[in-house]
Parts: structure tokens; sequence; C-alpha cells
């Protein structure tokens, strides 16, 4: 190798480096110019379904038609786990004073990246009234599919007394829910999250819930 092209092939490489470092650094500085506004963002979408995910769409429309306020409150509740406090972000739905029921916000690992997701639960977390997902990086077209209605409606009104089940095939138990084909894992993450969630905040929601 000559001396000039070792020249260039140094100068190439310092090239490449210098490039990443400065790509890097815009990405980071996108991130933390973005990242409060993508938060405010998922905080404002969550205060507007959580009328749907306590009473569902339609009874949610009707609500909003009758111009029958849904007063929503946020509460942080903190879980004690193997040693460490686990933090949820709860919103108390009520109309005209009475308790309406729940709205969690929590996350857990999916197949490719966190999910984020929103869970309606009636007040005294006997059943669940709403799954939104708020963030997800699934797989296109197979684990991202866990975004559509249709799948998100299996689990209405499922019951809390037992833990989500996620089958492949077809759901045949009251607690099973049916994988999205070529996704069982991203199903799962989704149950798993869920699942997590009811048995963290039973018993302090419960307890709320009589104190109203």
């Amino acid at each position: 190798m000559t001396e000039n092209v070792k020249t260039n092939f140094i100068s190439q490489t310092w090239l490449v480096l210098l490039l990443a470092i400065c790509f890097g650094a815009l990405l980071a500085g996108m991130q933390i110019t973005l990242g409060p506004t993508i938060e405010a963002n998922k905080i404002n979408e969550t205060l507007e379904k959580v009328p749907e995910m306590v009473f569902g769409a339609a009874h949610a429309q009707e609500l909003a038609d009758r111009k029958q306020v849904v007063d929503v409150t946020p509460i942080s509740i903190g879980v004690d786990k193997a040693g460490k406090t686990i933090r949820y972000s709860v919103f108390e739905a009520k109309t005209e004073g009475q308790l309406a029921g729940w709205v969690v916000k929590t996350a857990g690992q999916g197949y490719a990246d966190k999910i984020e997701m929103l869970i309606g639960l009636d007040p005294m977390i006997e059943k669940i009234t709403g799954i939104f997902v708020l963030d997800q990086k699934e797989t296109p077209g197979l684990g991202n599919k866990i975004v559509t209605d249709e799948w998100r409606s299996q689990f209405l009104a499922k019951s809390t007394a037992q833990p989500l089940a996620t089958v492949k095939g077809k759901a045949s138990a009251g607690n099973e829910i049916d994988a999205i084909t070529g996704a069982t894992i991203s199903s799962k993450a989704v149950t798993d999250i869920i699942n997590a969630a009811v048995k963290n905040l039973r018993n302090p929601l419960i307890e709320k819930a009589k104190g109203k």
C-alpha cells in the first residue's frame, strides 16, 4: 500500500467516524428536543382515551354528545416488588361524583422493543373495560397488529379473576386470548403486561374504590 493510498484510507476512516459522531449527536439532540413534546402528546392522548377505556367507544361518544363531563384525576401508585418500588400512573374516572373506573398506564417488553399501553378497569377490578396501545415497535404486518381494534376487542369484558393466557389457534376458555398468527411473542407480551398490572394494582385500587 503506497503512502498516498494509506493517507486516503486514514482520511476516509476519520471522515466516516466524524460523520458517525455528528449523526449520533444530531439524533441525541433531536431526542432531547422532541422528547418532552412526544411525552406531552402521549399524556394528552391518554387523557382523551380515558372515557373510551372506561365506558367503551360508543358510550363515551354518547356522554360527549350529551355534554356529560367525565372527571379524570391522575394519581401515582407505588407497588413494592422484590425490594423495588414500581410506580404506576393511574387515571381515576368519575361521572356525577361516582367512580366509574380506572385507566392504568403501563409498559413491558415486547418482541422488538417496549410496548406502552393503557388498560381500562371497572371500579372493583373485576373486569377489563378496554386496552389501547400508546407506543410499540413490533414487526410490521405481524406483531404490530396488537394495535388493531379487531385483536384488542378480545380483551373487552374479560374477567380478572384469573390471569389471561395467550393461545395459538382458537381461544376456548374465558381467560384465553387468540395470539396473532406469526406474532405469539408480541401477543403474549400484551397479556403479560395486563396480568402484571392487574396483579400489582388490584388491592390498592380496590382500597381506593372502597374509600370513595
